[in-house]
């Protein structure tokens, strides 16, 4: 089983350590005629599929590199890419989708995100002083969050088969508390830039692998 990622949060909603451990980000390269049969659309100064899926093209995918060659955001070679597409000579063309990797501003935007929803979470619930999320599930992966009482969040996100979650993210906590927190050079609630902590937290991570799949 796999360990996806590792982020920590603090108390007002910043990311203070992000960890990609094991992300497989799948590519489909396909030769297509004209008219191009799936829709796209400039989103984030990136070309993503709008509608239309097809050959493990999926709606949200990014247009990654076309005849060979990469993109850039919405223009390649120096053209704009939907220009480029709508016209028949250009055709036939072969077109490389996939997802890209989050840039460090998404990523910071998806943990103050997440830090807003796990408050809302909190207020909904009826009973008094709840936890907030715990848990998130989805078809393809697991979102397992611990809150600790100084309102520093560890998350991690992981297959949703994934044995052994709630004991990585204790020991996530011991690993912050024994590497981050006893370091001279840091202070609290900014950004974990340590050797020994990245070094523990895989070491960490690899032994809650070899673990394999929850009966959950």
């Amino acid at each position: 089983m796999t360990i996806f990622s590792v982020y920590i949060i603090n108390k007002a909603g910043g990311l203070i350590y992000q960890h990609d451990h094991n992300i497989t980000r799948p590519e489909v390269e396909k030769t297509f005629s004209y008219p191009l049969e799936l829709v796209l659309k400039v989103f984030d100064e990136k070309i993503v599929v709008a509608f239309g899926e097809r050959d493990g093209i999926k709606v949200g995918h990014t247009l990654l590199a076309i005849n060979g060659i990469q993109t850039d955001g919405k223009y390649w070679d120096g053209r704009d890419i939907l220009e480029l597409l709508s016209h028949e000579e250009n055709f036939p063309i072969n077109l490389k989708f996939g997802r890209p990797k989050l840039t460090t501003n998404e990523k910071i935007m998806l943990a103050s995100m997440f830090h807003s929803l796990f408050a809302i979470g909190s207020q909904l619930s009826p009973e008094l002083r709840s936890s907030g999320i715990e848990m998130m599930e989805t078809d393809t992966f697991k979102l397992h969050c611990m809150q600790t009482m100084t309102g520093l969040k560890f998350i991690v996100i992981g297959d949703p088969k994934q044995a052994a979650v709630d004991i990585l993210l204790k020991k996530i906590y011991e690993v912050y508390a024994d590497f981050a927190l006893k370091n001279p050079f840091y202070s609290l609630d900014m950004p974990i830039r340590c050797d020994l902590f990245d070094s523990n937290l895989q070491a960490a991570i690899e032994q809650t692998e070899k673990l394999g799949i929850s009966n959950v």
